[in-house]
């Protein structure tokens, strides 16, 4: 009998503990809770082939709009998660941010939307459509495939003085890791993610200050003497600051691991890039995914499912704009 009453006691207990973890559970959802492939299968089956034409139209005319969609949903994920909220027009809104406004490929996604919502009206979020987007970007630059999970929902919200998490082109090893780990990255995800600069340019304002002496210091001592001779020409000290020059130099346009070659040869353009290579805790890294057996292309694909799922809205939260550069 008395064996019979501390087993009820003990499965009391456990049941208890049970739905405390759950409780738990239910509280804090994990990252992308509630996105998954396949999302709109039933309810829109065209809708990654009608996103995948729109990028391949738009990178037709202009190859520029991959990379630039590509930043575009890394910067709207680094912002209260990733909810589309970098498409709002207007003011003070998050792409009137100084580090959006050289984004490119907002009619990329947009046609998109129009075509989703003639064929599938109120059903596809501008969210989804730029993930989408960002995968199909980094295709049409030779890099790899991978499944989105899709089923986010858009914010309503977009402040420009929310980016201040963003990071930026001066950004210390240190400074970015508390950036990314903030929104649950690792450091080596960092340094898998911002090998996505393999593609894309960077305009002279954002590095100038690195090729010559000044008042504020001397030239920085960890660029290629040879390269930063090559850069003083593309960006003279009084020249046009708004001249872009490629952030992988010589595969600015193909999605590779030149990017981290680059780096170990002193030719990272934006010293955020360069101190990967110089700092001792993310050296290793960039060393092994320059190895030409390098697992970059599958690991980029797994870092982007991973920070494509930051703070999103699935549900009944958020909307589903019927046009993405506008709230209901």
């Amino acid at each position: 009998m008395n064996f019979i009453r501390s087993l009820c006691v003990f499965i009391t207990i456990l049941s208890c503990l049970v739905i405390s973890v759950h409780g738990q559970a239910a509280a804090r959802p994990g990252p992308g809770s509630g996105t998954r492939i396949g999302f709109y299968s039933t309810t829109c089956p065209n809708a990654e082939t009608i996103v995948r034409n729109a990028v391949t139209a738009g990178f037709s005319s202009n190859p520029r709009i991959a990379p630039g969609i590509l930043r575009m949903h890394f910067h709207d994920c680094f912002v209260q998660g990733c909810d589309g909220s970098i498409l709002i027009t207007g003011t003070n809104t998050e792409r009137t941010a100084v580090p959006n406004l050289n984004l490119r490929g907002f009619e990329v996604i947009d046609n998109a939307k129009t075509q989703l919502e003639a064929a599938c009206p109120g059903v596809v979020s501008c969210a989804d459509i730029l993930a989408l987007a960002a995968r199909d970007s980094v295709v049409l630059t030779r890099g790899t495939s991978w499944p989105v999970p899709t089923g986010r929902r858009d914010g309503r919200v977009s402040l420009a003085s929310n980016t201040n998490n963003l990071p930026g082109p001066s950004d210390s090893v240190a400074v970015q890791q508390q950036k990314f780990s903030a929104l649950g990255l690792s450091t080596r995800e960092l340094v898998v993610l911002v090998g996505g600069h393999t593609i894309g340019t960077a305009g002279c304002a954002v590095f100038r200050n690195r090729l010559f002496n000044s008042t504020t210091g001397p030239a920085d001592p960890t660029i290629d003497p040879t390269f930063r001779a090559q850069l003083q020409t593309q960006c003279p000290q009084n020249g046009d600051a708004s001249v872009r020059v490629d952030l992988d130099t010589g595969s600015g346009t193909t999605f590779d691991t030149s990017y981290f070659n680059n780096l170990s040869r002193g030719r990272g353009v934006l010293q955020s890039d360069q101190v990967l290579w110089t700092d001792p805790a993310t050296r290793p890294i960039v060393q092994q995914l320059m190895s030409p057996r390098s697992t970059f292309n599958a690991e980029f694909a797994r870092a982007m499912v991973r920070m494509s799922n930051i703070g999103v809205l699935t549900g009944a939260t958020g909307e589903i704009r019927r046009v993405c550069s506008a709230i209901n």
